[in-house]
C-alpha cells in the first residue's frame, strides 16, 4: 500500500503559482473524506491557513489544470464542483494534520511530507545538474570561438600567407 500511496501522492503534486500544491480534492481522496468537509474543517480553523498555506485557484488556472489532468468527474448527479478548488502549499498540507484527527490522516500526511521532502532532494539535484550544463555550455562556446579562430588561420596557411597573431597583425 505505501509504495501505491506515494506514487498516488508524487502524480497529484503540482506546481502553481511556481510553489509546489496539492488540491483539496487529491488530500481528500487519500485522506478518505469528502472533498467538502476537507474544505469546511479548513474553514472551522481558517486562522492556522494563513495565504502562504493555502489558495484558492483561479477560473484561468482551474481550465489549465483541466487541460492537463482530470479535475471534475464526468456524469451523473452532483459529480461537478460549484467552487474553485483549493490549492495547499507543503505547510498547508501539514498544518492539515491539526485539523484531520482520523489515523489515516496521521499516515496519509507522513506519507505526504516524505514526497515533499524527496521531491526537494530531487530539485536540488537536477539544480546541481543545471548549473554544471551551464558551465558546459559557456566552455563549448569558448572552444567553439577558438576553434573558429584555428579554422582562420589555417585557410590563411592554406592559402601560402604567413601570419602573425601578436598585437593582431596578418602578413
Amino acid at each position: 500500500m505505501r509504495l501505491v500511496l506515494v506514487t498516488n501522492i508524487e502524480n497529484r503534486i503540482y506546481v502553481i503559482r511556481g510553489q509546489q500544491v496539492m488540491l483539496d480534492s487529491d488530500l481528500a481522496e487519500l485522506y478518505g473524506v469528502e472533498t467538502r468537509v476537507l474544505n469546511q474543517a479548513v474553514r472551522r480553523t481558517i486562522e492556522r491557513f494563513p495565504e502562504d498555506f493555502i489558495f484558492q485557484l483561479t477560473s484561468e488556472e482551474t481550465a489549465a489544470l483541466r487541460s492537463h489532468v482530470v479535475i471534475l468527474k464526468s456524469g451523473g448527479r452532483g459529480q461537478h464542483r460549484k467552487y474553485l478548488p483549493y490549492a495547499f502549499t507543503e505547510q498547508g498540507v501539514a498544518m492539515l494534520s491539526s485539523v484531520l484527527h482520523s489515523k489515516r490522516a496521521i499516515q496519509v500526511n507522513i506519507a505526504i511530507m516524505r514526497v515533499f521532502v524527496k521531491l526537494r532532494q530531487v530539485l536540488s539535484f537536477h539544480k546541481d545538474l543545471s548549473d554544471k550544463l551551464v558551465q558546459l555550455e559557456s566552455q563549448l562556446e569558448r572552444h567553439d570561438a577558438e576553434i573558429g579562430t584555428l579554422g582562420t588561420q589555417f585557410r590563411v596557411i592554406s592559402a601560402g600567407g604567413l601570419f602573425y597573431l601578436t598585437k593582431g597583425f596578418l602578413a
